[in-house]
Parts: C-alpha cells; sequence; structure tokens
C-alpha cells in the first residue's frame, strides 16, 4: 500500500486549469521530490496532498482510504500528515511555545519531553526561550519544522523549505530533513525548484511543468538518463516552460 496514490487528479481556478495529474503515487518511508519551475502547480499539487483545499476532479487514496473530489480525510487520518511552508508564520512567544503549539491543540499531556528533544534535534536548545519573531530566517525554518515534527506526523509536506536560506543554512535544513527519514521513517514529499537538493535529498523525482507531470523516476535515472527532453533541459539548468 503506498501512502498516497492519485488518478486522474485536475484543479481548476476559475477558467484554468492549473494541474493535471493522471497519475502519481508517494511510496512509504519515500523522499519524493517535486521539481519543476516556479508557478509549473508544485505547491498546488502539496496543497491538494495536505486537504487545505480539494481538488476539482479526481481520487487521491491516503493510507488506503480514497478521497474523492471535494472531499475530506477524517480527522484522524489528516493528523497523520503536516506540512511546512516555504514562508513559516510564527505565534508570539518563545521557540519553546511555538514548537509545542500543536501538542496543546491536540491537549497532549506530558509532551516536555518530547519538545526538548525536537529543539535538540534541530539545533535551537539554547534559543528555546527567546521570542520565536526575533530569530534569523534559517532559525525561523528550524522553528517551523520543530513544530511539525514534534507532533510525530507519518508524513511531512516541505514547499521550497530552504528557498530563502543561505547557503549554510540550506545545508542545515537538508541535514534535519535526511535525519528525520532516517531516524523516524517519515513519508517526505519535497517540492524544490532546486535541482540540486532535489538530486541530494530524494529517493525518486517528478518532474512537472505546466501543471502536468513529465516524469517520474529514481532520482539518479530522472537525472543521468531522463526519458523526456524537458526534463534533461531542465536538469541541465536551462530555462524550461
Amino acid at each position: 500500500m503506498n501512502v498516497f496514490q492519485i488518478e486522474g487528479l485536475t484543479k481548476v481556478y476559475g477558467p484554468r486549469e492549473v494541474l493535471r495529474v493522471d497519475s502519481l503515487e508517494v511510496k512509504w518511508g519515500e523522499i519524493l521530490g517535486i521539481m519543476g519551475p516556479s508557478g509549473s502547480g508544485k505547491s498546488t499539487l502539496l496543497r491538494l496532498l495536505n486537504f487545505l483545499e480539494p481538488s476539482t476532479e479526481g481520487t487521491i487514496r491516503f493510507l488506503g482510504k480514497a478521497i474523492p473530489d471535494n472531499g475530506s480525510p477524517p480527522l484522524d487520518l489528516r493528523r497523520k500528515i503536516t506540512m511546512v511552508f516555504q514562508r513559516p508564520v510564527l505565534l508570539s512567544g518563545t521557540v519553546r511555545e511555538n514548537v509545542a503549539y500543536g501538542l496543546r491543540l491536540r491537549k497532549e499531556k506530558g509532551t516536555d519531553g518530547r519538545v526538548e528533544e525536537i529543539l535538540r534535534w534541530v539545533g535551537l536548545e539554547e534559543l528555546a526561550s527567546a521570542p520565536a519573531r526575533t530569530l534569523s530566517g534559517g532559525e525561523q525554518q528550524r522553528v517551523a519544522l520543530a513544530r511539525a515534527m514534534v507532533i510525530e506526523p507519518e508524513v511531512l509536506l516541505l514547499d521550497e523549505p530552504t528557498a530563502n536560506l543561505d547557503p549554510y543554512n540550506v545545508s542545515l535544513m537538508e541535514e534535519i530533513i535526511a535525519s528525520i527519514r532516517e531516524q523516524r521513517g517519515t513519508t517526505i514529499v519535497l517540492v524544490t525548484h532546486n535541482v540540486f537538493q532535489a538530486r541530494r535529498l530524494s529517493d525518486r523525482v517528478a518532474f512537472i511543468l505546466g501543471g502536468r507531470i513529465i516524469e517520474v523516476g529514481k532520482t539518479e535515472g530522472v537525472f543521468t538518463e531522463p526519458r523526456d527532453p524537458r526534463t534533461a533541459a531542465f536538469v541541465r539548468g536551462e530555462m524550461v516552460y
């Protein structure tokens, strides 16, 4: 059983069809990189996988349960997914309070140890009492990632998580992302326009262009022997539209 199985998925805004995915699967425990230029439909696909908005047509099968268009899975299934956005929205309060926010919403008790563990994992234990909104961009993104991981999701969706970061913080975030999968077996879907990041982190990659999946395959195969010339051009760093 796959984590996600997509069939005939479309998303339309007004008269414009922005996404059409005939078929796509996300396998248990993998990092699937969704790569493509800006405006290609990557983030739209991620929002549909997180059930933040309904599809126009088609079916997303999540953990074996079919979620039809305009449908939403029950809360117990939705709680198995969490998402980190490109620009984190942090609450007023400390780093620790931000990280613990999801646990408070779920009214879980005795979670202080989990919060401290996650803070150490992302290297923020010394900033735990600092106001979260005063941190640097890289630190804020690690707070957002810690807040997502403390609730122990089975699926982590990452929308351009390093797009606005300097090389040092990009490297740090990538190390943390890789360790999440290695230590917890979390299934990760990573949206990125950075082909180098997709190659470094992903087990498989999907190239999306103009709202359509052009090619999907094991990472090295897609990068070294792409089947579609548009994929070949994109991984070479050429402009593709």
